[in-house]
């Protein structure tokens, strides 16, 4: 008999996140509807969010939501919230990850740590919850994981300017991150960031530069 490989939803809810759990693969039978079509919603949702076209990222995350809520199980509708509160911190946008909250108190010890390097208050004892690409940052480090998922990296840098630890370096890091996977969002957002770093440098040529980016970015459909 063929086999077959599927990302359990158990993982797809932090696949994204440069897999916080591990896909699981089986033989047979094939995944159940809901288990597939919350994945593809959530990822649907994500690349929506940070390309920036709100209206099919809120519709795609309600019909996960919606799947995940089919089985009654806490701890895969947390992931899926922080799912969506780490894009937003990817793209600066820092306020409380308010759908993950509503269900910390069922959620495992992995998710509620993911939960605080999102807001920034991780406890360092507690950085082994998380994947190994994050726990550097979460340690205490102030670059950026060398390989990983992107999205993964922008989330570091995110966490890193919450904590005032972001240096002209990871900046540019995160700005060329977010251009080469095209997306608008987390880039226009990392820009504003550089043009910033510039101004309050005095290097008016490079402000120059990263506003006349900003402009191309924002003229894009």
């Amino acid at each position: 008999m063929m086999r077959r490989c599927y990302l359990s939803l158990s993982a797809a809810g932090l696949a994204l996140l440069s897999a916080m759990l591990l896909a699981a693969c089986s033989s047979t039978p094939p995944a159940p509807d809901w288990q597939m079509n919350a994945k593809g919603s959530l990822e649907r949702a994500t690349d929506a969010y940070l390309s920036g076209n709100d209206r099919v990222a809120v519709r795609e995350f309600e019909r996960a939501r919606a799947e995940l809520a089919r089985t009654g199980r806490a701890d895969l509708l947390a992931r899926a919230e922080l799912t969506r509160c780490a894009a937003r911190v990817a793209s600066l946008v820092l306020e409380p990850c308010a759908g993950f909250e509503s269900l910390r108190a069922d959620a495992p010890a992995t998710e509620r740590a993911y939960g605080d390097y999102l807001a920034g208050r991780l406890p360092v004892q507690d950085a082994a919850l998380l994947p190994p690409p994050q726990q550097g940052v979460a340690r205490g480090a102030s670059t950026l994981p060398e390989a990983g998922d992107p999205l993964a990296r922008l989330v570091a840098a995110g966490v890193l300017l919450q904590a005032a630890r972001a240096s002209p370096a990871v900046v540019a890091q995160a700005v060329e991150t977010a251009s080469a996977q095209g997306w608008r969002r987390p880039l226009l957002a990392w820009l504003g960031v550089q043009a910033k770093l510039a101004e309050q440098g005095g290097d008016a040529t490079e402000a120059a530069r990263v506003h006349r980016r900003i402009a191309l970015v924002q003229g894009a459909p």
